[in-house]
């Protein structure tokens, strides 16, 4: 069983500034283990087929953890960013199985320094 180490992104939709309400992503730090790794191509109609992994992580949960458990988005595994479709709870590990990519927010921009 090989080993996991990434990040796990909760989303919680929050009031940024008055009557205005975003999406905030937070990310958290994860130990645990992979106990399904499956690749598939799936064809489309678009020029490139979609790739989707069926994986199962299985992840020790912290308190953060169980608490935001419905905020779950995403895992980042192999440098991308995987949708999670289902978490199963087993204390004190929680098994997150995946899918398609999560497609990330592009960063904000940087601002150019003024001399």
């Amino acid at each position: 069983m090989a080993k996991f180490h990434g990040a796990i992104g909760y989303v919680r939709t929050e009031e940024t500034s008055p009557d205005v309400y975003s999406e905030v992503i937070t990310e958290k730090n994860y130990f645990g283990d992979v106990i399904r790794d499956v690749k598939r191509l799936e064809e489309g109609d678009r020029f490139n087929d979609n790739v989707t992994i069926a994986n199962r992580f299985s992840v020790i949960g912290d308190s953060f953890a169980y608490d935001n458990i419905g905020a779950i988005r995403y895992i980042k595994w192999g440098g991308v960013a995987w949708k999670v479709s289902s978490v199963e709870i087993q204390r004190p590990r929680l098994i997150l199985t995946v899918g398609g990519v999560y497609n990330l927010p592009p960063p904000p921009p940087v601002e150019p320094e003024v001399p």
